[in-house]
């Protein structure tokens, strides 16, 4: 159909000429209320953020000087973090005198990864930035409970209308 035939019968319903696919050959368009498309386009993005599952990234931190059960405390944390399936970076933070045992930091980083090898694995491997001595682990992947990656949908923008002027009588009633 030409398009000003069906710009025509748009305006003759009181409705807008959308072009849905400008890559076709040819171009394909639509007469729609735009407004309602938009609100409905809306509607279903934000029904498919609401479920999809976020996976965060947790941070646990620690100092090399940490005492024995404040260590297991954290690693159990860690453990808990990659079973319910968000990756999870570990901090060896060194303050002052404590850079120049920067060998404690590493076996204690090294045993971490090797404790928490059942529930994770390492992701990036530790190393020192700074003061900071750092490792990120992932869920191991055959878990049962471990989610899938989430896909988002494209953020898309939504077609302009072709039509911008509406006719001034929409043929309804004003209900008095």
């Amino acid at each position: 159909m030409a398009p000003f035939e069906a710009m025509r019968k748009a305006r003759e319903r009181g409705l807008d000429l959308v072009e849905v696919a400008p890559k076709a050959n040819p171009p394909v368009c639509r007469i729609i209320n735009y407004g309602k498309y938009l609100y409905q386009l809306s509607k279903r993005q934000h029904e498919a953020r609401k479920h999809q599952k976020g996976i965060g990234l947790k941070e646990v931190k620690m100092r090399p000087r940490t005492s024995t059960h404040d260590y297991e405390t954290k690693r159990n944390r860690i453990v808990e973090f990659l079973r319910e399936g968000a990756k999870v970076k570990a901090t060896i933070m060194f303050r002052g005198r404590e850079m120049a045992h920067r060998d404690l930091g590493w076996k204690m980083m090294e045993q971490l990864v090797t404790e928490v090898a059942e529930a994770g694995q390492v992701e990036v491997r530790p190393k020192q930035e700074g003061p900071n001595l750092s490792a990120i682990f992932a869920p191991k992947k055959s878990s049962g409970k471990q989610p899938a990656a989430s896909s988002r949908p494209p953020a898309t923008a939504p077609p302009a209308p072709v039509q911008t002027a509406k006719p001034s009588s929409l043929g309804g009633s004003s209900g008095g």
